[in-house]
């Protein structure tokens, strides 16, 4: 190992390096775990910036990171990273024993550019195999993601994509301050890292170059048919195959596919609320999801209804030039202190990343761990607390404590705002969002104002509530998130026998591991029902990569079958669903009232994984051909 510093510019880089992922960097490239130390671990590090450790615990930290460092500066060797290594590192770092886990860090605690998930097979290696395509519906971030898979293990595979270009909702989104609420390093594949994300928290902009030049290197773009939604997917029973009916720039026409993966997600299909007098409004209306940037909101009176997670990020944005803003809100959202959540990412830092062997995955392994312990246990209903709307369990009601006191805190001057800013409801029953202290200061200007009146109606001039006031408004815009229960919709998807996917589910959208659906064969789903992560750490990108590794397997057992179709056991599904209903009635969202896109029309969650991220890991690790029927 060579490190290209002298022993000042290395105490430079080290005074932005985050402590408790330098620590175990600095443990793993000497094999000496005794910097370790536990009073170098602060209690609840999981969640606050720096590990919550102090000045100068992170000063002394330092120190002894640069002592270490400088004497491996020549040239030693990095050591492998062994089992009992990661081990022991990732138990202090956790607070537990970490042996169950070790399979799965050993996955994701990788060299940049390392990729132990990838296929260990290739189709044209597999005796015998059979004739295998598979078509993929969306170029968004899991589409994109099973393309790349498919293509490493040489199977023939097409992505139909209703848009000009690759990205998906990063394409789609382009509303002022959009940005993703997941720290770069996790919002991205686990094998395919940037060592010089310029932000701790990408934009819009950043994130979709992202997923476009992951395209262009890997020859993704060959294999996607831009500007083609499909329309309709029907299981034909003779040929065992799937039959797309497309809309392309050339008319509609007709292909068929061994294998059906709907990568079109959950957040995709704007959601604008059924208000009277909707369409009488006389000015400029549109959704954030499909933004009009043609509309100048300079010195005009803008009218905002929701506040949710586009719209605290938007309207802090459209508040600087906005003659007057009215903010409509049904249910306030709880606020996560994220100090570093605009902020680009230092230069120490950045050098660290790109130049101190494993740090950049101790670094991602540092933010993945409050998904592996600890974070979910405050979704978790004790019924022995009792749980009340307020909080459902003791850890659950420290949380609201915790937050109540750092969003208090931002109201100085204004404790008229503080009905109106602080939940009733138990954190964790809606998403929980990042906050920087914009949300709040916007509130606070005097051009603002929130109203928390239910609307009665929309009228030509601007919005009337339940009280009678009219609020005038030249523009009016919808933050009022995605239809998430409408799972692959506007697609019609039939199966054996003529069965309609959606006639089916009934608004109540199931599918076992969040993939595949009884009654339609070698159909499999990425970011299906039951596969969100509501406050667990981590990212959606986690989830579909373990997606993926099952899809590829169930390939892979295709294609030397004798038989052309697998489908999933109806009594597996139930019963898994059985699990997954019971577990989520347990969480905050399930036992709250609040409501939200956590919980459809049918009083359950379709959309939010209850268990620990690891769960579904160990859950999607490997195709259990006795799950399924077998279709000639």
């Amino acid at each position: 190992m060579t490190i290209h510093a002298d022993d000042a510019q290395l105490r430079r880089h080290l005074r932005d390096a985050e402590v408790p992922a330098l620590l175990m960097t600095v443990a793993h490239l000497t094999g000496d775990t005794s910097i370790l130390r536990d009073d170098l671990l602060s209690d609840g590090w999981l969640f606050l910036p720096q590990g919550g450790l102090t000045a100068r615990q992170r000063e002394e930290a330092r120190a002894l990171a640069a002592g270490v460092l400088a004497r491996l500066r020549d040239g030693a060797p990095v050591p492998p990273l062994d089992a009992r290594m990661l081990r022991r590192i990732t138990s202090w770092a956790l607070g537990m024993d970490t042996a169950d886990l070790v399979p799965l860090l050993a996955e994701e605690i990788v060299p940049l550019g390392a990729d132990p998930k990838a296929p260990g097979w290739n189709r044209y290696d597999l005796p015998g195999a059979r004739d295998v395509e598979v078509a993929v519906v969306g170029a968004g971030m899991s589409g994109l993601l099973a393309a790349y898979r498919l293509k490493q293990a040489g199977v023939p595979v097409v992505v139909y994509e209703k848009n000009s270009d690759v990205g998906g909702t990063w394409l789609e989104n382009t509303y002022p301050g959009c940005r993703v609420d997941v720290a770069s390093q996790l919002y991205s594949y686990s094998f395919a890292q940037r060592a010089d994300w310029p932000q701790h928290f990408s934009t819009r902009d950043g994130l979709w170059q992202y997923f476009a030049d992951f395209a262009k290197q890997h020859g993704l773009y060959e294999h996607i048919r831009f500007d083609t939604e499909v329309r309709a997917a029907a299981w034909d029973e003779p040929a065992g195959r799937w039959r797309l009916t497309l809309d392309t720039p050339d008319g509609a026409r007709t292909v068929t596919s061994t294998v059906l993966v709907a990568a079109v997600g959950q957040l995709n299909r704007p959601h604008v609320p059924d208000i009277p007098g909707r369409d009488e409004f006389a000015g400029p209306a549109f959704h954030s999801a499909r933004w009009d940037h043609s509309v100048d909101l300079a010195g005009r009176r803008v009218a905002v209804v929701g506040t949710g997670a586009s719209a605290v990020q938007f309207i802090p944005e459209i508040a600087k030039t906005a003659g007057e803003l009215c903010i409509f809100q049904r249910t306030p959202p709880w606020l996560r202190p994220t100090p570093n959540y605009h902020q680009p990412v230092a230069g120490g830092l950045r050098w660290l990343h790109e130049h101190l062997p494993y740090y950049a995955a101790w670094y991602r392994f540092w933010l993945l761990a409050p998904g592996l312990h600890r974070v979910l246990d405050g979704w978790v209903v004790d019924r022995d607390h009792p749980p009340t709307e307020r909080a459902i369990s003791a850890v659950n009601d420290a949380l609201r404590a915790t937050l109540t006191g750092y969003m208090r805190g931002q109201l100085a001057g204004r404790p008229d705002l503080e009905p109106f800013v602080i939940p009733a409801y138990p954190v964790g029953a809606k998403r929980v969002l990042r906050d920087n202290g914009a949300w709040i200061a916007t509130l606070k200007r005097e051009h603002v104002r929130l109203v928390g009146e239910r609307i009665e109606r929309i009228t030509p001039k601007g919005i009337r509530t339940a009280d009678g006031v009219e609020h005038p408004a030249d523009v009016i815009v919808y933050g009022t998130g995605f239809a998430a229960s409408e799972f692959l919709a506007p697609m019609t998807v039939t199966g054996r026998g003529g069965v309609d996917l959606h006639r089916s589910w009934n608004g109540d959208a199931r599918a076992y591991l969040g993939l595949t659906v009884p009654g339609f064969p070698n159909l499999f789903c990425c970011y299906g029902p039951n596969t969100n992560l509501a406050g667990h750490g981590g990212s959606i990108i986690y989830m579909s990569e373990c997606g993926v590794t099952y899809l590829l397997d169930a390939v892979r057992h295709l294609l030397g079958a004798p038989h052309r179709a697998v489908e999933v056991r109806r009594e597996v599904f139930d019963a898994f669903n059985v699990e997954v209903d019971a577990a989520n009635a347990e969480r905050a969202w399930g036992f709250s009232k609040v409501g939200g896109w956590f919980i459809n029309r049918a009083g359950r969650s379709a959309q939010n994984w209850p268990f620990p991220a690891q769960e579904y890991w160990r859950r999607t690790r490997r195709f259990n051909p006795a799950e399924y029927l077998h279709l000639p």
